[in-house]
């Protein structure tokens, strides 16, 4: 049985959006292990002791596996490198990143973006969002439609669309989010620093 993650963003002890996560992973539990009863998540779980931002990582598959709480600093990504790598699924939140691990980062302040059969999905990390100078743009061919990504739809604030590597210069910037890097603080990213990796 394959082992799931969900990282959930906790701030000063409170989970954040935690019903989209419990959807999320309900939803794989049925979907993977045919499994209808919904999870239920204590707040017991959560790490009260950390102050400020923490991330909370729950392994589990048909059951919770394991918990675990660190305070959280996000990466400063600065340069983003496209890749192809056409055979990826991640189509849920795996434990097991192997589908990544023969991209190896450069250094801290750089990541992949990941182009499949010539369409932008994702980083190895995050959903990608662009601004057209209009509106917040975020490609259809995502790898894991992400939780943030998901509530910014439904709010309305951000469109979905295929985005072809021909397209970025379209743009006028990307920022990266996840459930830790929210939109609204997350830090610009000039289109011209997404480059092909050498």
């Amino acid at each position: 049985m394959c082992l799931l993650l969900e990282s959930i963003k906790v701030e000063n002890g409170r989970p954040c959006h935690l019903e989209d996560h419990i959807n999320r992973m309900n939803s794989s539990r049925r979907l993977l292990f045919g499994i209808h009863e919904p999870l239920v998540l204590s707040n017991q779980l959560f790490d009260k002791e950390i102050k400020g931002v923490a991330k909370c990582r729950i392994v589990y598959s048909d059951t919770i596996h394991s918990v675990d709480s660190q305070p959280y600093s996000p990466r400063k990504i600065k340069t983003l490198y496209l890749i192809e790598k056409n055979d990826i699924d991640y189509t849920h939140k795996y434990a097991d990143r192997s589908a990544f691990q023969d991209l190896s980062v450069h250094a801290p302040d750089e990541d992949f973006l990941i182009v499949k059969n010539g369409y932008i999905t994702d980083t190895t990390f995050s959903n990608i969002v662009f601004f057209d100078g209009d509106q917040w743009v975020t490609p259809s061919t995502y790898l894991l439609n992400g939780t943030q990504r998901q509530r910014l739809l439904r709010e309305g604030r951000i469109v979905s669309r295929d985005i072809k590597i021909d397209n970025l210069d379209h743009f006028l910037y990307a920022r990266v989010i996840n459930a830790m890097l929210d939109f609204d603080s997350a830090p610009f990213i000039e289109i011209s620093a997404i480059r092909f990796a050498r």
